[in-house]
């Protein structure tokens, strides 16, 4: 059964604790990782890039010469794809490229990362993650004891206290159990778990 080291607000070890098997203990499926990073990606994307067709380039009504008798090749317009100033052929224009994962691949995705950071001991349980005041210091001062400068921190509700000491940190995001994304568990180095939110992943995704 794998297992995490448990540490105090003060960085120090205070014990070890048992990972749920079901979401912690699986072997990794790389084509549901494959698919759901796909998938994350596909979804953020703005598809707002455009060029314009010939329809939609300014000038080009007249036939720059008449159609016959000068030796040249045959032309209609000077806004033709192969003439220079002209429109683009089959150009992009504004689309949607987001699309649905089904819902069991994005389960197997998560477990699948969430499995990959505790072989590689990538997971740290916070006894209680708990900060007294907004202060970014004295979290950065708390990672670097754990030895994690860059993290996913998970706490089981939104902590604005966290959320807020943490917002300006560089490569440190903080996130709540129940919304967890196979994207950002890859590519954190280390993941910050508050032990009541880790009841909640092992509750929620077993």
């Amino acid at each position: 059964m794998p297992q995490a080291t448990v540490f105090n607000m003060s960085g120090e070890k205070v014990g070890e604790i048992e990972l749920s098997e079901a979401v912690f203990g699986i072997t990794p499926n790389k084509t549901a990782l494959h698919d759901a990073v796909k998938n994350h990606l596909a979804n953020k994307r703005q598809g707002t890039q455009s060029a314009l067709t010939r329809a939609e380039v300014s000038g080009g009504g007249k036939k720059p010469w008449r159609q016959k008798g000068t030796g040249r090749a045959r032309a209609g317009s000077t806004r033709a794809p192969n003439w220079t100033h002209g429109g683009v052929a089959f150009p992009p224009k504004p689309r949607d490229y987001s699309y649905t994962l089904n819902k069991k691949v994005k389960r197997l995705a998560l477990k699948s990362a969430l499995s990959a950071k505790a072989a590689e001991g990538g997971i740290l349980v916070i006894e209680e993650l708990k900060l007294d005041e907004i202060k970014t210091k004295v979290f950065k001062s708390f990672l670097d004891k754990l030895e994690a400068p860059q993290a996913l921190v998970i706490t089981k509700e939104a902590d604005q206290t966290v959320i807020c000491s943490a917002r300006n940190l560089p490569g440190v995001t903080a996130t709540i159990a129940t919304v967890l994304s196979p994207y950002a568990v890859l590519g954190a180095p280390k993941l910050v778990v508050d032990k009541a939110a880790l009841a909640t992943i092992e509750e929620v995704y077993a």
